[in-house]
């Protein structure tokens, strides 16, 4: 799965305040997560509070590797490219789930409970999550149901424990709005 890293535009404003194009460019950091059947991440941009400050040129904050979570009080763009589901992934024991969170540091996100777990990579995270399809397909698997999600469809994350299963044959590239949230109190 060799694909080409996401194009990332970036405006801003000149010295007279006039709207101008400030980057075109590939975005500068993606990764594969979880080894050769692991997903490839393509990290967008980040911002650091809300509201976001609006300034003339500044770029996006900096960020050492891939982080799942947005920052506190944060926003997070992504692109996923999800290779289909390999067949050794029913075998991952927890702590090898735990492992591929930890290296977006996230390990505690991971919910794998061992064998009956409806995915290896069943997590939740604090945060609503817009998910949006662009090509191919995947499976939204949940505590109770899954559906299958396809291109141009959007799913609207909330904080839910949850996995993706590619069960096709093919690439699925899905796009991801993560904005940090807080657990009502029945729910942390």
């Amino acid at each position: 799965m060799a694909l080409e890293p996401t194009r990332r535009i970036v405006t801003g404003h000149n010295a007279s305040g006039q709207a101008i194009i400030q980057e075109d460019r590939p975005v500068p950091r993606f990764q594969r997560i979880g080894g050769d059947i692991g997903p490839m991440f393509h990290e967008v941009w980040n911002t650091r509070a809300t509201p976001v400050p609006i300034d003339a040129d500044s770029g996006e904050p900096h960020e050492d590797g891939i982080q799942l979570a947005p920052p506190k009080n944060g926003t997070r763009i992504r692109v996923l490219d999800i290779p289909p589901d390999a067949d050794n992934l029913d075998n991952l024991t927890p702590e090898q789930a735990r492992a591929h969170f930890a290296e977006i540091g996230a390990e505690g996100a991971s919910s794998h409970g061992g064998a009956g777990s409806k995915h290896a990579h069943m997590h939740r995270t604090e945060t609503i999550d817009y998910g949006i399809v662009l090509e191919g397909e995947i499976v939204l698997i949940v505590d109770e149901g899954e559906t299958t999600v396809r291109a141009g469809d959007i799913v609207i994350q909330r904080g839910t424990n949850h996995g993706w299963a590619n069960r096709t044959d093919k690439n699925c590239r899905i796009a991801f709005i993560l904005i940090d949230g807080t657990f009502a109190e029945d729910l942390a």
